[in-house]
């Protein structure tokens, strides 16, 4: 058993179950449509299976209702073989008028959405008006699906706009089923004062369908001091470090540096505490083997924090390494997919990067949004003006060493740096991400225990998506957005800008996408607007995608600067206000409240 494989994914993943609804009535009406109904199920069910894939890279899989439902026996069926087969979200899917409430999915806690066909033969844009009417009424909030050509009768053909909007809910969908019944475990507490690795359980229990795990960072000196890891695996995973992590310059004064032997040592702790903090998330098979049967169990994790500074930081090894490498497509096992741990304990980011995450399949940056640079503030320093897509300005995402490894933009799409699914990145491209990664001695005035920091600069002209989740006392969790683009400096400039603030740490210079609107009237008002101190980069312009994931879970977006093409909510939102989406979101959240309560 491999813990990559066999037992990490040991509890499977939802799936997406298709509802082939039609018009009941039989000698001849319901005959008639059989045929035609069940292929668009087929078909639905093949364009989802052959575009998405799960976190360990399987196709996903749907499960097609038994027979065409056309009426509540029938959708009664149906909902217990999904229930019985994990599924996670429903798909319903008509070229022809049915009886809506009588047909509907009816689970309140499960994603669903409906495509009625556009064709004139049959009215299935009629039966999609009345069932979302119905979900609106019932307060069960669907996604209606409807194509903007006519098709011909029998055409069982899904057009790209219908195609795209499939994708977009079942991406979002599955994230929001796979996160139900998950842990996010919390190593430590609350770090330097940081609002967001304050844990809010409601906030995990009702709008994610998550639980709490709690460990407190002795249970790291316990597991080390009692040797509570795979020896063997130990073994190998210093030894692979050795070869492909190269240590950087030391950036401390003389007479603070430690010596050889202290840094050789502080060595094997990060990767020690690399595999507890593994062990402690998923578990690990071997630990039972060894006589730690507890232990072996984890916790059920999909995301957790490390909380570090300072308590464990100002005496023992920081979390920089261990946070990078999980958070990373590989290591010493080789390519595989990321685990998502926030630094600092920051639940909010991490549950951020657990969206992204979802969503796309890839690694995530956690960064600081640190620094707004203006055009002005940039030639001063440096003599440089900036140009190109950083001409407005530019943002300095920039924190200890934790953004993953994947961010160096080392891997290639089409001949330009990407950050890609684990089973896309070849070896090659993990070389180079090695090489283009230094691992620094640790800031000794912020980290007195020591440790390594990640050293590297993110390539330019990656698109990427910024975001962060955030609590406000009385409104609850609200997420915000911004696409834009990685930029590069000239090398001078960089290295000038950067020494500004810490050299050993990992550095992406972003611009978001200015609209000329709210936030995005410039790169300084996305800055003055940002929420918390803390942020998600991820890669792609994948925006349109956590606005759906937002009102699966009744999240409202405060700012985004996605088009309005793009934006793709359930039915009933537009119940709340069509001139002003972004207020209309807010009002339809806060009606409908959390999907888990």
């Amino acid at each position: 058993m491999t813990i990559e494989n066999d037992y990490r994914w040991r509890d499977g993943f939802p799936k997406i179950g298709i509802r082939p609804t039609i018009d009941g009535r039989r000698r001849g009406v319901r005959e008639s449509l059989e045929e035609q109904t069940m292929n668009l199920a087929k078909a639905v069910a093949e364009l989802l299976s052959s575009e998405l894939k799960y976190p360990n890279g399987e196709p996903i899989e749907c499960v097609i209702a038994d027979t065409c439902i056309g009426g509540a026996a029938e959708a009664a069926a149906a909902a217990k073989k999904f229930k019985n087969a994990e599924v996670g979200l429903t798909i319903t899917v008509t070229p022809c008028w049915c009886y809506g409430t009588e047909t509907m999915d009816a689970d309140p806690s499960r994603p669903k959405a409906v495509w009625g066909f556009n064709g004139t033969g049959r009215p299935g844009a009629v039966y999609l008006a009345a069932v979302l009417s119905a979900h609106a009424q019932k307060g069960l909030p669907a996604f209606g699906i409807y194509g903007e050509d006519v098709q011909d009768e029998g055409d069982t053909r899904i057009p790209d706009d219908v195609q795209e909007k499939l994708l977009r809910f079942a991406r979002s969908g599955l994230a929001a089923a796979y996160m139900r019944g998950q842990s996010y475990l919390s190593m430590g507490s609350v770090s330097m004062g940081i609002a967001g690795s304050i844990v809010d359980d409601s906030f995990f229990q009702e709008y994610l369908g998550m639980r709490n795990e709690y460990v407190d960072m002795s249970e790291f000196t316990r597991r080390l001091a009692e040797g509570i890891y795979d020896p063997e695996e130990y073994t190998k995973a210093l030894a692979w470090v050795k070869e492909n992590c190269a240590e950087g310059p030391d950036n401390n004064p003389d007479h603070l540096q430690n010596s050889r032997e202290r840094k050789d040592l502080e060595w094997e702790t990060v990767v020690k505490m690399t595999l507890i903090t593994r062990d402690l998330m998923i578990g690990n098979p071997r630990l039972a083997e060894l006589g730690f049967e507890e232990e072996a169990q984890g916790h059920s994790a999909i995301a957790s924090g490390f909380q570090g500074q300072r308590q464990w930081t100002d005496h023992s090894p920081n979390g920089d390494f261990l946070e990078t490498l999980l958070n990373s497509s590989f290591d010493w096992n080789g390519k595989r997919a990321p685990y998502v741990v926030a630094t600092e304990n920051d639940s909010l980011n991490g549950v951020g990067m657990l969206f992204g995450h979802l969503l796309t399949n890839t690694a995530q940056i956690f960064a600081d949004v640190r620094t707004y640079w203006s055009p002005a503030s940039v030639e001063r320093v440096t003599g440089y003006k900036l140009e190109g897509k950083a001409e407005n300005g530019i943002l300095h995402l920039i924190n200890s060493g934790s953004a993953a490894l994947d961010g160096t933009g080392e891997q290639e799409k089409d001949g330009k740096p990407a950050m890609k699914p684990f089973w896309e990145i070849t070896d090659e491209e993990v070389d180079r991400t090695l090489r283009a990664t230094e691992w620094r001695p640790a800031n000794l005035e912020y980290f007195r225990g020591g440790g390594y920091s990640t050293d590297y600069l993110t390539r330019g002209g990656m698109p990427m998506t910024m975001f962060r989740l955030n609590l406000v006392k009385g409104l609850g969790p609200v997420l915000q957005i911004a696409e834009g683009y990685s930029v590069d400096l000239p090398a001078e400039v960089h290295d000038t800008l950067d020494k500004r603030t810490d050299p050993t740490w990992p550095t992406t210079w972003f611009v978001p996408n200015l609209t000329g609107q709210g936030a995005f009237t410039g790169v300084y008002e996305v800055m003055n607007q940002w929420g918390a101190n803390h942020g998600v980069i991820s890669y792609g312009h994948i925006g349109a995608d956590l606005i759906t994931l937002a009102s699966v879970l009744r999240i409202p977006v405060n700012m985004h600067n996605v088009s309005a093409e793009e934006v793709f909510r359930p039915r009933a939102w537009g119940m709340f206000g069509t001139s002003d989406p972004e207020s209309a979101d807010f009002r339809a959240c806060q009606n409908f409240g959390p999907l888990y309560k």
